[in-house]
């Protein structure tokens, strides 16, 4: 498959919302947090995921997954 368009390319897309949708199995092995919120911004160029977290003392915590696919190379 050759990848005609990359901002966003439809296989970051669909990373982003596989990624997403593995909510509760990401928060089931996860030691020390939980996942409060997921913010898919699968739309944008180079999609991101934020992650709300909340960790046993109830601090607020946030981690960014950035999906970029390389250009394809022939």
């Amino acid at each position: 498959m050759k990848t005609k368009t990359y901002n966003p390319s439809p296989l970051e897309v669909e990373f982003a919302t596989i990624i997403s949708g593995l909510k509760t199995t990401i928060n089931d092995k996860l030691s020390y947090v939980d996942i409060v919120e997921i913010d898919n911004h699968s739309g944008d160029d180079n999609p991101s995921l934020r992650f709300h977290l909340v960790d046993r003392d109830g601090d607020p915590h946030e981690v960014v997954l950035k999906i970029i696919q390389k250009p394809d190379s022939f």
